[in-house]
């Protein structure tokens, strides 16, 4: 009972940020004119009305826009990950790969930088943009190849570096990120709708901040490779490119203050803050004294797991309660499993629990950690959760779950005890939710 409970909680987080309402909120046509996110345009003095939806949520965010302006759409592009789209209108879909990009990824970049060459100051480009985004819209610099890239951005994604870090690399090895769509579009208007997957909500670093001016370096590229000790595992022809740009020989990307920018507004509409108020409201309904933690989830996933059971088994407030913590922690994967950060916290906080030796205590505890996208890691899970007073007897002892953790196979673990928390894809991205749930 306790873990379905769990579960309606996550589920109104997600809800809360589905984008058919939020667009609903900043697209609108009335009396002639187009008003997106407080701007207003004149459709009769319009030349093009281009849209661009990019990432995870882009299906469902393309759709929302074509019930609010599907008429005035001169072209649009909608570019998502496998098995993500939905029918659509106006749009051509793309389908890429996700977390490291492939050819579609390419393919995809080279339409949309060939359709924002060509435009004028009387166009006006409507970006709609979601997590995923980075991986999903990709270029290669010259000299690289894919496979170099997707090499790089595995390593990245493995080595325990934040998102932040990541994209930071990303957009010095690419003519399309840190606001080099800005670039490729001027002097057309070009507003940014976008749904934050990004822990404190950097708009420079959500899907790599293709639209908006960005502050990182070549310098601090090259730092990050070496600080997770990347730059010997690359190849060289990724290394010419960051040391070309460190020696001015290739553009830095273009950064605040740049006349590019004159005719750009982004706006935020959703984020993990608005995800974890809403399961703050139906925690409450569902009759629980409900607490939103003030420390963001961030860092290493299994020390994170471990605070945070500790923090849920110290508890002593009222009864039942429902902990609430929102964010993205970072995972550096070296075993042979399967698995993705919200399946290992859950797995994590599951081991120290038995490592506690509290299988006799009356507290009846749910744990649940969960991706809102739908995907944890190269899953097909969204995350997985443990009641307990429903723990198999045979996870009593802790050395089934010890082994599990140092290969890091956390989704094969709760395949075959059960706890898996599988959604499919939500047609939104505001991080990752996790919930106690006390009685």
């Amino acid at each position: 009972m306790f873990t379905k409970q769990a579960y309606e909680i996550f589920a109104a987080a997600v809800d809360t940020a589905q984008p058919e309402n939020l667009l609903r909120k900043n697209v609108s046509i009335k009396q002639g004119v187009l008003h997106i996110a407080g701007q207003q345009n004149d459709i009769a003095t319009l030349n093009r009305f281009l849209v661009f939806a990019i990432g995870k949520a882009a299906p469902a965010m393309a759709k929302a826009v074509e019930k609010q302006a599907g008429e005035i759409i001169s072209e649009g592009y909608c570019v998502t990950k496998y098995k993500h789209a939905i029918p659509l209108t106006h749009f051509q879909i793309i389908e890429a790969a996700h977390p490291v990009p492939d050819e579609n990824s390419v393919k995809a970049g080279e339409i949309i930088l060939n359709r924002l060459q060509q435009l004028t100051e009387a166009d006006i480009v409507l970006f709609l943009i979601s997590g995923g985004a980075s991986s999903l819209l990709a270029d290669v610099p010259e000299g690289c190849t894919l496979e170099e890239i997707q090499k790089t951005s595995a390593l990245l994604i493995n080595s325990g570096a934040t998102i932040n870090e990541i994209n930071t690399v990303r957009k010095h090895l690419s003519f399309l990120k840190g606001g080099q769509l800005a670039k490729a579009a001027y002097p057309a208007k070009i507003v940014s709708l976008i749904i934050s997957d990004v822990t404190g909500d950097d708009i420079s670093s959500i899907a790599s901040g293709p639209t908006v001016p960005d502050s990182s370096t070549f310098k601090a590229a090259f730092q990050i490779l070496k600080k997770y000790n990347i730059w010997v595992q690359t190849a060289e022809s990724v290394k010419n490119h960051i040391t070309r740009g460190l020696n001015n020989e290739i553009d830095e990307t273009p950064k605040p203050g740049s006349l590019i920018f004159k005719n750009t507004v982004a706006k935020i509409i959703a984020n993990n803050q608005l995800a974890l108020e809403a399961a703050f409201q139906k925690a409450i309904k569902l009759g629980y004294h409900s607490l939103i933690l003030n420390d963001t989830l961030t860092g290493n996933t299994e020390k994170k797991a471990r605070e945070f059971i500790h923090y849920v088994l110290q508890y002593k407030g009222d009864l039942p309660a429902c902990i609430l913590m929102g964010g993205e922690t970072t995972l550096n994967v070296s075993g042979i499993g399967k698995g993705g950060r919200n399946q290992h916290f859950v797995l994590s906080a599951l081991h120290e629990w038995q490592q506690c030796n509290l299988s006799g205590t009356v507290r009846d505890i749910t744990i649940l950690s969960a991706g809102t996208d739908g995907t944890d890691g190269p899953t097909d899970a969204a995350g997985a959760a443990f009641n307990t007073k429903s723990i198999p007897a045979i996870l009593l002892n802790d050395k089934i779950t010890a082994a599990s953790l140092a290969q890091f196979d956390s989704y094969n673990f709760f395949t075959k005890y059960g706890g898996l928390i599988v959604t499919g894809p939500t047609q939104t991205n505001v991080m990752d939710i996790v919930i106690a749930l006390i009685h």
